[in-house]
């Protein structure tokens, strides 16, 4: 089972895709101002040690900054005590998610060369404009393993140029009463992109308006995962070693 670490909280939204964020709509019924960004009580949880000095937090696959972005601004005096525990936890794989991958240079551990082995690095995109923008900065920074989140998927997009050295594209909607309209049509385009370049695919969920074949749907948000997983279209090669499967 996978673990999960946020050594800070809170968040600001940077793109169309923060549109619906799920935190700043939680935060809010909580009375939680999201824009205060703050270091949590977990700030040390990679390196703490139970009485018998091993690692409270156990090997494995460990989910980094879920309800945040490692490379928000208001978090860099923090950042560097973070790589250094992630160094530390070499037992461990470190996967987290940025919109903010311009600031991705500047954030980096001295010794971080060609990338930490143990570090995934996952670029969120929603359309065209950011995929533009976003991919061709990830694509040419040293990082070991890289996956593209395209989720929400607001609009139907053309990757092909970015895919080389990817393990894997995630794709999924937007989960909202109020969510812009994914089309399966755009999944699927996505897919072939995938399947030429020999990139692993995963159709993580549909969106609450879903569309297929000029059909519309609203779907409940709790099928929205186990939907998209019956459409049975993810693409597993074999050759690639990506660290994880089915993340969230």
């Amino acid at each position: 089972m996978a673990s999960m670490w946020s050594p800070w909280r809170g968040c600001k939204k940077c793109s169309t895709g923060c549109l619906h964020c799920y935190i700043h709509k939680g935060d809010a019924k909580r009375g939680i101002n999201t824009s205060n960004i703050i270091k949590t009580k977990q700030f040390d949880y990679p390196i703490a040690k139970n009485k018998n000095g091993s690692y409270k937090m156990k090997a494995g696959l460990v989910y980094l900054c879920f309800s945040t972005d490692f490379l928000i601004e208001e978090a860099d005096a923090w950042r560097e005590d973070a790589w250094r525990m992630i160094k530390e936890r070499s037992d461990c794989h470190f996967l987290f998610l940025t919109k903010r991958i311009s600031r991705l240079k500047d954030c980096l551990p001295p010794d971080w060369n060609n990338g930490y082995e143990n570090v995934t690095i996952c670029c969120t995109i929603e359309d065209q404009d950011s995929a533009d923008k976003r991919l061709s900065i990830f694509t040419s920074l040293p990082i070991k393993h890289r996956v593209i989140t395209a989720q929400p998927l607001i609009e139907k997009i053309d990757i092909s140029n970015y895919l080389d050295n990817i393990e894997e594209v995630v794709v999924g909607g937007e989960s909202d009463k109020e969510a812009r309209i994914l089309d399966y049509s755009w999944v699927l385009s996505i897919r072939e992109q995938c399947l030429n370049a020999n990139v692993n695919f995963t159709f993580r969920q549909l969106g609450t308006h879903f569309v297929k074949d000029g059909q519309s749907y609203t779907i409940k948000t709790n099928l929205l995962m186990s939907q998209a997983r019956k459409a049975n279209i993810d693409i597993k090669i074999r050759d690639k070693n990506a660290i994880y499967t089915n993340y969230f």
